[in-house]
């Protein structure tokens, strides 16, 4: 077993790269089109598949496509994003951080097709770069925090950073709990490891309202949201037990 293991990470991760260089080309060329949202899903579809990982998605209630939110997620390993994104109601650009768009290829196909990198230690940078996203316009475009920040290598969920419940203040958008489990068996989320195929459950919440909320309150949404997103953890937990 352990060598089937080793010959999918060693053989498949090369082939993840590889192919992330062919979609993200693509979506380096379609900018921010439908057909760099397909590129995308694609490429997410393929690394679950060379991981191993079958995914399963619930939703407590159907969302607009129309309508844009702010998505939150608990973050447990590289492969949440996949599992995210290949299972997401609506499209998604994400708010990350700047060292990610240094990855060749993958950091320009990304800003070109409208995710965010922000530098954590820059708080008015980082505020300036949602800010002009936001202002670009949305349209049924959700953006997404993952608010802890960085992956978390337990079960319990690290402090729920600031970002996101100000851009939902300030856009007056409905936040939209994920909870992910699973996905830390399949790869752990630090140092290196190898795959091991199993299942992944993704839970998506029912939107939060900000109604209520202001700048100087937001520390009370930051509970909710936490709140939030530790039900639908568990929830998405139970399906895998």
């Amino acid at each position: 077993m352990i060598v089937l293991r080793f010959l999918r990470t060693v053989i498949g991760i090369p082939l993840i790269f590889a192919y992330m260089c062919v979609c993200a080309t693509v979506i380096f060329i379609a900018g921010e089109r439908e057909l760099s949202e397909k590129a995308l899903r694609h490429w997410c579809r393929f690394c679950l598949i060379i991981a191993g990982a079958r995914v399963d998605a619930q939703q407590q209630v159907q969302f607009d496509h129309k309508q844009s939110f702010v998505f939150i997620s608990n973050h447990t390993s590289h492969l949440d994003v996949p599992a995210i994104i290949t299972t997401t109601p609506v499209p998604l650009r994400f708010i990350a951080k700047k060292e990610l768009s240094y990855i060749p290829f993958f950091g320009q196909a990304a800003r070109r097709m409208g995710h965010v990198f922000i530098d954590r230690k820059d708080t008015k940078g980082a505020a300036r770069a949602i800010k002009a996203r936001i202002d670009k316009g949305l349209g049924g475009v959700a953006l997404f925090f993952f608010p802890e920040g960085t992956r978390a290598t337990t079960s319990e969920l690290l402090p729920f950073k600031k970002g996101a419940a100000i851009a939902a203040i300030e856009t007056q958008l409905q936040v939209v709990p994920i909870g992910v489990a699973g996905a830390r068996a399949v790869l752990p989320p630090k140092g290196l490891a190898l795959f091991e195929p199993g299942p992944i459950a993704v839970n998506y919440g029912a939107p939060l309202s900000v109604q209520g909320y202001t700048l100087d309150t937001r520390d009370g949404l930051v509970v909710e949201q936490r709140r939030a997103v530790e039900e639908c953890v568990a929830a998405a937990a139970r399906r895998l037990s």
